[in-house]
């Protein structure tokens, strides 16, 4: 079986981005300005952590951006090159991207609340690079980092339809990982609360959870 990919989000710092890495993080999220959830950072502070990161890790820009020239705009800004766009934009978003900044890598959330999370899926087909799964409400103005578990069968069935790798995200932590893992089988796991303690990247924390998800 292939490795499942971590990803750790919320990333604050450059030394947080370095304990991430050395636990085996293959992608870093920087949080951009959101209207709701934790770990938002500043331009300035995500440009800092890119620049720094080695490759072949990954610094992913979380922005709440609703278009095309915006989002990009907010990539350049940060000197990244893959985006999670967290909100549910119209595909001819992904289409104008991949014209306009083909060397931009696009990872497409879609916010679980039902089986209509499959409908998305197909509305946008294989026009992202990636999806990720998380437990958002966009209609409530919540864009992520709920710290809430969302239905993993639903998640499962979208993994299998996917045409697409799809990361996993949504009140994961070191307990339910092995779980997770065995239910959904996605290409890489998304984690921020779960490893965070007193708003700090907790190292107990993210050594469990990399442990655990290497033996998942």
């Amino acid at each position: 079986m292939q490795r499942i990919r971590l990803k750790v989000c919320c990333i604050a710092s450059p030394a947080e981005a370095s304990l991430a890495i050395s636990a085996g993080a293959a992608a870093l999220g920087l949080v951009g300005a959101m209207p709701t959830g934790p770990g938002i950072i500043s331009n300035k502070t995500a440009r800092e952590i890119a620049l720094s990161t080695p490759p072949p890790v990954a610094s992913w820009l979380l922005t709440s951006e609703p278009d095309g020239p915006q989002i990009l705009d907010h990539a350049r800004r940060c000197a990244i090159g893959t985006v999670q766009i967290v909100r549910h934009v119209e595909p001819d978003v992904h289409r104008w991207l991949a014209s306009e900044a083909p060397w931009l890598r696009r990872v497409q959330v879609v916010h679980v609340e039902g089986r209509d999370a499959l409908e998305t899926l197909a509305g946008y087909g294989a026009l992202p690079d990636a999806y990720l799964l998380d437990s958002g409400r966009p209609s409530h103005e919540e864009l992520g980092g709920t710290g809430r578990a969302h239905d993993w069968a639903v998640s499962a069935a979208f993994v299998e339809r996917s045409a697409r790798p799809v990361f996993l995200a949504g009140g994961l932590h070191p307990d339910n990982i092995a779980e997770a893992v065995r239910t959904v089988r996605p290409f890489g796991v998304d984690i921020c609360s779960g490893l965070r303690t007193d708003d700090r990247l907790d190292p107990e924390k993210l050594s469990r959870f990399a442990e655990r998800l290497a033996a998942a």
